[in-house]
């Protein structure tokens, strides 16, 4: 087969991409995506058996994070850029190989190549697919897959100058074990575990870089229509590019607009000085090829996610930053001090019509666990009454497949004495419903980004404390999440570490779930998949 990838909820089948991705990445994108895997675990492995010490390694730990963020779904379509990548990773491998001792390193640490040929050659070899055993395959790219979602989380915390070398080192220890052929399953549950508990850390950091630098999200009603200025839509996850973006575009007659996933930084208080800051346009991620169209500006991409764009119109006003890149699309780089220049995106924007209004009215959110913790007293007040007799947490990605109606009906026929809590662009499904409030509680309360999926849980474990529970179980709270990507996987993993149980994940179970692995995930934690939404609305409220 010319390729295989099965990381995201789309793939094939549900069992694996093997012509072209689903998300739209070519043979060589994949093969190259495996290549790169395979030098950072080659880069993993030098580090642990070296013992070498990372603290002082920032270069090496830039890349080790931004070459694991490039690989997630959606995010990097571009061969020369992956491939440029692995050549940077080719260059801080050997330096570090330079000033080992060892002799008996894995091939991943050694292996030399001098052409894309021999890349492509070579990511046929080192793919998913050689590691022969179905279960030992499915647990290690479980951790991998979570390890890709934590380097989000700790790059966008990096950006914010914030780093833990705790997080980073066992993100290199958990690499190099996927290279070790003599752990065993019952070894590999324990690290996919481990993984969880160090995701909890990764996303507790980013959370403080994010509120360190921005303040604490506000409860904020953000506009979904438009004005008549020229604009720019910025899209994916990064808060520092679009604190740059902002500044660089003040007093310049050119608004900015968020899209999807950038949605909450409108609940930063840092960023409400900005009066060009005018709205959120559109919804999700995969409803971007119509959407670009009608914006009409120029759109910037700070991470995934990226949908292939059909016309080339909208390509050449797709701007690409950090791990992110498509072909034909500029990309812009930061210079040493971590500053880009904004100015072209600017100059095309005034050239640009204003973007054609596609909806109007407002989204409330800025539920985050500071503001959603100062209104304890209240929601507590309210489940005592019996008020609200239910929390649920429908966090997580949105996509195409059309199953995933599923969560926009559930929404709708949750009864009235329940509350959503929400983080991610699932929230797309269902944070424009007119649903009614409870006391004045809203029924959707949005924490923000699929980043900011770690202010759901403080909040649930808050609850705990409040009601005087020993067992988060104990609280009348169920999670039904919708998955996508990579980041998703990694608060799964979190949440089964905190011991979450009976977590509904759907629309379907990850492709990369051998039978046994999803056993003992069902057998031991309660997961399930989603069925029909009344079934399910019924089970989860006797639960």
């Amino acid at each position: 087969m010319s390729m295989f990838c099965y990381q995201c909820q789309e793939t094939v089948k549900g069992i694996g991409c093997t012509v072209k991705g689903v998300c739209g990445k070519t043979e060589d994108v994949a093969k190259l995506q495996d290549l790169l895997i395979y030098t950072v675990k080659g880069v993993s492995n030098i580090v642990v058996e070296e013992k070498i010490d990372i603290k002082e390694l920032d270069e090496l730990n830039y890349q080790f994070l931004n070459s694991l963020f490039m690989t997630i779904t959606n995010a990097n379509f571009d061969e020369e850029s992956i491939e440029n990548q692995i050549k940077k990773m080719f260059v801080l491998r050997d330096r570090l190989r330079e000033n080992t001792q060892l002799e008996n390193l894995h091939d991943a640490s050694t292996f030399v190549v001098e052409s894309k040929e021999q890349m492509l050659l070579k990511a046929s070899t080192v793919g998913v697919l050689a590691t022969v055993n179905e279960d030992i395959r499915s647990l290690r790219e479980l951790i991998i897959y979570g390890l890709k979602g934590m380097a989000a989380y700790a790059e966008h915390a990096w950006n914010l100058g914030k780093k833990n070398f705790d997080v980073l080192s066992f993100m290199y220890e958990a690499l190099a074990a996927t290279l070790d052929d003599s752990l065993t399953i019952d070894d590999l549950v324990q690290l996919t575990l481990k993984t969880g508990e160090i995701g909890v850390q990764a996303m507790a950091l980013l959370d403080e870089a994010n509120t360190s630098k921005y303040g604490h999200p506000e409860i904020t009603k953000v506009n979904i229509g438009v004005r008549n200025n020229p604009a720019i839509l910025i899209s994916g996850h990064d808060l520092t590019d679009l604190e740059q973006l902002l500044e660089q575009t003040e007093g310049t007659g050119v608004d900015v607009y968020t899209h999807s996933e950038m949605l909450p930084a409108h609940y930063y208080p840092k960023f409400k000085k900005y009066e060009h800051f005018a709205g959120n346009y559109g919804n999700a991620w995969w409803k971007q090829v119509e959407e670009f169209d009608s914006f009409n500006g120029p759109i910037l991409f700070t991470t995934n996610c990226i949908v292939p764009p059909r016309k080339e119109e909208i390509r050449n006003r797709i701007f690409t930053t950090g791990a992110t890149g498509y072909p034909g699309c500029k990309h812009i780089t930061a210079d040493e001090n971590g500053k880009k220049d904004f100015s072209e995106i600017i100059a095309l924007a005034k050239t640009l019509p204003s973007p054609t209004e596609i909806e109007t009215g407002i989204i409330v959110g800025g539920f985050a666990h500071n503001q959603v913790l100062s209104l304890a007293d209240k929601i507590v007040e309210a489940v005592k009454s019996g008020a609200i007799k239910k929390f649920f947490v429908m966090a997580g990605c949105d996509g195409r497949m059309k199953s995933r109606s599923y969560y926009t009906e559930f929404a709708q026929k949750l009864p009235n004495d329940t509350v959503i809590l929400t983080a991610g662009c699932a929230k797309y499904r269902y944070n424009k419903l007119n649903l009614p409030d409870i006391n004045g509680i809203p029924r959707v309360l949005d924490a923000g980004q699929c980043n900011d999926s770690y202010s759901l849980a403080v909040i649930a474990l808050k609850l705990k404390e409040v009601f005087g529970l020993d067992d988060i179980n104990e609280l009348p709270i169920a999670f039904n999440i919708a998955w996508y990507e990579q980041k998703a996987v990694i608060v799964l993993l979190a949440l089964l570490y905190l011991g979450v149980k009976n977590i509904h994940l759907g629309p379907t179970l990850p492709g990369f779930l051998s039978p046994n692995v999803a056993k003992v995930l069902v057998e031991n934690f309660g997961i399930a998949t989603i069925g029909e939404v009344e079934d399910d609305i019924e089970l989860f409220m006797n639960m």
